[in-house]
C-alpha cells in the first residue's frame, strides 16, 4: 500500500475496482484495511475483498482480493505529510511481500509510493524500494528499468547525487544494466533478441574527450564486454539523440547514465501510465512511477493509470516465469 498518508490507498482501491484488472489474478494488499474502506466509501464502492490478518496469508482465497491486515498499527487519518509512523507502515508492508514472494506465497509484488523521507524518519538507511529489495534478496546485480508509452528505459545509476558519480561511475555500472535488461526483455517481454542502445554521459558524447572523457574510458569498454557476451548493443550516442532513434524502432531499449536522462522523456511522453520495474532480483517487482503525492490524498482526484500498467507488467511477467 506504500505510505498510508500518500494516495495509495484510494489508487489501490480504484485499480482494482476495475474488472479487467482483477481478471490478470488475485491478489494480496498488504496494508490497513480501515483506510482501505474508506476510500472505498468515498468512491461509492461496494468493499470487494476479503479481509485477513497479514499473518494468515496464503495462496487460497476464494476472492481475486484479499487485504492482508495491519490493524495492529493504529494509523491516524490526521497525518497528512511524512512521518515516521508513516516510515514505520509502508516498510513493514514491502518487508512483509518479499519475505512472502521469497517463499512463493506471492508471485509478484506491485508496489504504490513511499516517502524516503518517511522511511528516513524511521530509521532506514534505503533511499528507496529498489535497494531494500536488493538487500533483502541478496541481490548483488539489479538494476532499475521504466516501461513507458514508446519506450523501455534503465538506468545504469539510480539515487545518487549528479556530483558524486564521478566517485563510482565505473565500467561495472555500465555493463549491468545492459547485461540485465538483455535478458529481461529475452525472459519477460519476449524479445528474443533485444537491441539495446546506450547513452553518453556527457554533452555530444564527450566529442572526443573535449566534454569529459568517461566515454572511452568507462562506457565504451562496457559495451565491448556486452558484445563479448552475445549482446546486439551499441554506442555510446548522445542522449539528445539516441532516444529519437528509439523512438523509431532502432532500440528496445535504452541505457540512461543518470536518473534524470532516462526518466525525463519516459514521463514526458507516458506520465500516467509509465512502471518501474527492479530487475536482476529473483522475484518480480513492479511499481508506479510517481510519488505519494501528499498534496491531492484523500481527495479521489488521483490516477490510478500507472498503478494499472505496474499490475498489467507483474501479471505479464509472473505468466513468463511459470512457462
Amino acid at each position: 500500500m506504500g505510505d498510508p498518508a500518500g494516495i495509495g490507498p484510494e489508487i489501490i482501491v480504484q485499480a482494482l475496482s476495475d474488472p479487467e484488472i482483477r481478471a490478470l489474478g488475485k491478489f494480496i494488499v498488504y496494508g490497513i484495511n480501515e483506510l482501505l474502506t474508506y476510500e472505498a466509501d468515498r468512491a461509492e464502492l461496494n468493499c470487494y475483498w476479503r479481509r485477513d490478518q497479514h499473518d494468515n496469508i496464503n495462496r487460497n482465497y476464494p476472492n481475486n482480493v484479499a487485504v492482508a491486515d495491519y490493524d495492529e498499527i493504529g494509523w491516524n487519518p490526521k497525518i497528512k505529510g511524512p512521518s515516521k509512523l508513516g516510515g514505520q507502515a509502508s516498510l513493514r508492508f514491502i518487508e512483509d511481500a518479499i519475505d512472502d514472494a521469497v517463499d512463493g506465497k506471492i508471485d509478484a509484488i506491485v508496489t504504490a509510493p513511499i516517502c524516503k523521507e518517511s522511511w528516513a524518519m524511521a530509521g532506514s538507511t534505503f533511499s528507496g524500494h529498489t535497494e531494500l529489495l536488493a538487500s533483502r534478496t541478496y541481490s548483488k546485480r539489479h538494476a532499475m528499468m521504466f516501461v513507458g508509452g514508446p519506450f523501455k528505459v534503465v538506468l545504469a545509476t539510480i539515487h545518487e547525487a549528479l556530483f558524486e558519480l564521478r566517485h563510482i561511475f565505473n565500467i561495472g555500472k555500465v555493463f549491468t544494466p545492459i547485461d540485465l535488461a538483455h535478458t529481461a526483455l529475452k525472459d519477460f517481454f519476449g524479445i528474443e533478441n533485444p537491441k539495446i542502445g546506450v547513452a553518453a554521459l556527457n554533452p555530444h558524447a564527450g566529442e572526443n574527450k573535449r566534454f569529459g572523457d568517461e566515454e572511452q574510458r568507462i562506457i565504451e569498454p562496457a559495451i565491448v564486454l556486452a558484445r563479448e557476451h552475445g549482446i546486439d548493443v551499441q554506442g555510446p550516442f548522445p542522449a539528445d539523440t539516441l532516444f529519437h532513434q528509439a523512438l523509431d524502432g532502432r532500440f528496445d531499449i535504452i541505457v540512461a547514465m543518470y536518473h534524470d536522462q532516462g526518466l525525463i522523456p519516459i514521463k514526458m511522453l507516458a506520465f500516467d501510465k509509465a512502471v518501474n520495474v527492479t530487475i536482476g532480483l529473483p522475484i518480480i517487482r513492479t511499481s508506479v512511477d510517481h510519488g505519494t503525492a501528499f498534496d491531492i490524498a484523500g481527495q479521489g482526484i488521483a490516477n490510478p493509470s500507472s498503478l494499472k500498467e505496474a499490475i498489467k507488467v507483474a501479471a505479464l511477467m509472473a505468466s513468463k516465469r511459470h512457462k
